[in-house]
């Protein structure tokens, strides 16, 4: 779902930059060929996609949809990550309550007396202990003595305790309550290269990496992703793409196009497990070292290597994951979802087994491709 507010906002000042522009002395030709306004590719169905609308005409030159949506999108990908991710605590909320409500209907009491009953008349008053504990805590934030403030403390505290136990009830409920979560995350459909996969070609879930083989967060993200794979065999797919930053990386480009060299002899995973394995040994030198033990043809591999064979491939998984929003390693879109970083095994798997979930009730669920 696009963020159209924003989108429209974004496009307003855009429009009025360009005509800025033009008091400054910077004319836009407004009576030329209009052919030149069009956005739509020639020989396309009559059929119009939006993003090939133009949105702005600059010296006769369209600039369409699309080629905002390629400057923007890490923005507009986050803006709806933070929607949703707003929306989903707003819902979660939502759903605790409504939880509640129905239990309270079924005993035939208010919301405040099934609290009363099963919440509050648990909750202990804490103890001296507790009490002077919290009070050290806050003792920086706090400049009465500890005997002056103490029944106040004692209040605040069981109050805490009290929303907390509120919560778990809530969560206890809705543990044994029928919910379904029809809210969904923001996506991006991500392309990916089928000779670089490893998995079940068929999988439900595509995990889109995009990360440089000079990364010490990549390498550390590598036993995540290898367990992953063991745990959902036959339901989770990898597919690898290239993000070398070369500006605090200078071997990771070689090292792709290195990879990709191995890869035309069938063996880029074996390859890139190797280079992970070991990231001290990326130069030149040792990347044909590492081939060689892999029982490549060696003149193939190093002719591929020294003519820039892969060069631009290299370069074009780099941009996609610019348009797509990274700007860091490593980064992953799981079945369009983003996830950003070396994250614990567990963020990976909450996101899985939404996406298998969502199968079930779903025949054709979202993945890229």
């Amino acid at each position: 779902m696009r963020t159209i507010m924003t989108r429209r906002i974004f496009i307003f000042s855009l429009l009025m930059a360009l005509s800025a522009s033009a008091v400054a002395g910077q004319s836009v030709d407004r009576q030329h060929n209009t052919s030149a306004r069009v956005c739509t590719r020639p020989n396309t169905s009559e059929i119009k996609n939006a993003a090939d609308e133009p949105v702005a005409i600059v010296a006769g030159q369209a600039i369409c949809e699309r080629d905002l949506d390629d400057l923007v999108a890490s923005q507009m990908l986050s803006l709806r990550t933070q929607e949703y991710q707003i929306k989903s605590k707003g819902l979660e909320d939502l759903i605790r309550q409504r939880v509640v409500e129905a239990e309270a209907k079924k005993q035939g009491l208010t919301v405040d007396q099934l609290y009363a009953k099963e919440v509050e008349s648990k909750v202990a008053t804490p103890s001296d202990g507790e009490v002077t504990a919290y009070y050290l805590g806050l003792k920086s934030q706090i400049k009465a003595p500890l005997q002056e403030i103490k029944t106040q403390l004692q209040a605040n505290l069981k109050a805490i305790e009290t929303r907390q136990a509120r919560q778990d009830y809530a969560d206890s409920l809705r543990a044994s309550t029928d919910v379904t979560v029809l809210l969904n995350q923001p996506r991006l459909d991500v392309a990916f290269d089928r000779g670089r996969l490893r998995g079940d070609p068929n999988a439900i879930v595509t995990i889109v990496e995009f990360a440089d083989y000079q990364c010490p967060y990549c390498k550390q993200t590598e036993a995540t992703l290898n367990n992953l794979l063991r745990k959902y065999p036959g339901q989770v797919k990898l597919a690898f793409r290239d993000f070398p930053l070369a500006s605090i990386h200078p071997n990771a480009e070689e090292a792709a196009e290195a990879a990709r060299c191995v890869g035309k002899q069938g063996k880029f995973w074996e390859y890139h497990d190797a280079l992970f394995a070991n990231q001290a040994k990326l130069d030149e030198a040792q990347l044909k070292a590492t081939a060689q033990t892999l029982g490549l043809d060696e003149n193939a591999f190093q002719s591929c290597l020294a003519s820039g064979e892969y060069k631009a491939q290299v370069l074009r998984d780099q941009e996609d994951g610019r348009k797509a929003g990274i700007s860091s390693t490593p980064g992953f879109f799981i079945n369009g979802i983003p996830i950003t970083g070396a994250q614990a095994e567990n963020a990976f798997e909450k996101i899985i087994e939404d996406e298998l979930e969502a199968a079930k009730n779903q025949p054709s669920v979202r993945a890229s491709r």
